[in-house]
């Protein structure tokens, strides 16, 4: 365990670097090659999303509603409750700004992925159809896009383990919980194993049911869990509005603050913001691609908008109020604690007492919708690397790394993620950007019919 944990921390040194460039600087320029087009319809993306323009003779498996639902299901989870407590934890209160400069980029970075999922389908041979970064890198970029692809997915078999969900799960069950005294003295080990079965056993009810399924159960668990969530913001904020300003005040002198005693510096916070937001929104990796890509719609703009959505939910709100929620109570400055402990532990001091019981009502939700939709990830990264038979046995593979995320530590969960990911991100972003001109010219046309409906 020591020396993975010692050789992916190193590898993610060089890695991170790549995944500044490409999904930094490849999203900034995607953001001025825009003109900021996918910003001025965020209403329209809205209405799009609540059905308004939903044809159910398009092609695709499910509506904009849940394959965002989807999408959004696997990005508001466990990175938006224990990855910003981490953030805060190494990198101070500054890195939630880097983490919002980040996530408004990702906005358009999804939106030109998304829309390229769909204008670059493929037929699935069943009268369906296959979309994703690798379809689009395989279609659009004739004979080098299947050398990307490759990377893509193998990374992507690693990215898409449920290791960081299923591991602050059970962290969070086992502070709350506390099974041994409350239940019975089986040692903490056994009942880490113990819930990681059970994790096994509720997931493989819905995965095994192929995407409609994962579909349904995140499209009727998504409103609730984000309902909770801002639920507890509400509760908090008026408990403590007289700090709310003040900790906003201090994100953003922190954000620039040279002094801060993080590693690296201010370049150290702003890279930890950046990857820590890139986990959270999954901005530039190429999961959401995979949803968004199986959407009914004729029109990928019109899914580029839907898409867009997600960064703002996860990331920009929910990271938020979880960022507040820390700062208010002060807990990142007096403990030690790191990831869903000290999470925990702010919401225990903010909710009067309960918060951290209803922490836990949080967590369970939103680690089960993500267990439900990461599976789907691998399966489709698997079956372009295969077929579609073989390509359906990484639920398995998926379920039995459940029992080992249960047990293993935090650092080496963190550190494969962030490294597979980093890893997902360069061919996906060196599409996106080879691939944009296209999105432009549809994109034009888009608009400018939604302008002639609307005169």
């Amino acid at each position: 365990m020591d020396f993975l944990e010692g050789l992916t921390s190193q590898m993610i040194g060089i890695a991170e670097w790549f995944m500044l460039i490409f999904v930094i600087g490849g999203g900034l320029f995607l953001v001025f090659y825009s003109r900021f087009k996918p910003y001025r319809y965020f209403k329209h993306a809205l209405q799009v999303t609540a059905g308004k323009y939903d044809d159910h003779n398009d092609p695709g498996d499910v509506n904009h509603y849940q394959a965002l639902a989807a999408a959004v299901a696997a990005t508001v989870g466990l990175g938006n409750i224990s990855g910003v407590a981490i953030a805060i934890h190494n990198g101070g209160p500054g890195v939630i700004f880097w983490m919002w400069v980040t996530a408004v980029i990702g906005m358009c970075i999804k939106f030109y992925s998304c829309s390229l999922a769909v204008m670059f389908r493929s037929p699935d041979g069943e009268g369906g159809v296959l979309g994703g970064p690798m379809y689009y890198m395989v279609n659009g970029l004739g004979k080098y896009g299947k050398p990307l692809a490759v990377v893509f997915s193998l990374a992507g078999l690693i990215g898409v383990l449920p290791a960081f969900t299923t591991n602050q799960l059970t962290e969070t069950l086992i502070a709350v919980v506390k099974p041994d005294e409350s239940l019975a003295a089986l040692g903490e080990f056994t009942w880490r194993a113990i819930i990681g079965v059970t994790l096994v056993i509720i997931t493989s009810l819905v995965i095994f049911g192929g995407l409609k399924n994962i579909a349904k159960a995140s499209a009727s668990l998504v409103p609730w869990m984000v309902a909770l969530y801002l639920l507890a913001a509400i509760l908090i904020i008026v408990a403590n509005y007289d700090s709310i300003l003040p900790s906003f005040g201090l994100i953003f002198s922190e954000a620039f603050n040279i002094n801060t005693a993080v590693q690296g510096g201010l370049w150290g916070m702003i890279l930890l913001g950046i990857r820590r937001a890139v986990f959270s929104s999954e901005s530039g990796v190429g999961n959401a691609p995979m949803y968004h890509g199986q959407s009914k719609t004729k029109e990928p703009t019109q899914e580029g908008l839907v898409a867009m959505l997600g960064p703002f939910i996860d990331t920009v709100v929910i990271c938020t109020i979880t960022a507040l929620i820390i700062i208010v109570s002060g807990v990142y400055q007096e403990s030690e604690s790191n990831g869903i402990a000290l999470t925990l532990l702010a919401f225990e001091r903010s909710l009067f007492g309960w918060g951290a019981e209803f922490l836990m009502i949080l967590v369970v939700v939103f680690a089960i919708s993500t267990l439900f939709t990461y599976s789907y990830y691998g399966t489709k990264c698997l079956t372009f690397l295969t077929n579609k038979k073989i390509g359906g046995y990484y639920n398995y593979v998926y379920i039995i790394s459940i029992i080992f995320a249960a047990i293993a530590s935090l650092d080496l969960v963190i550190n494969m993620i962030d490294l597979a990911f980093a890893v997902m991100s360069i061919p996906n972003m060196i599409a996106v950007l080879y691939l944009s001109p296209h999105i432009n010219a549809n994109m034009k046309s888009y608009f400018t019919k939604v302008a002639y409906e609307r005169a």
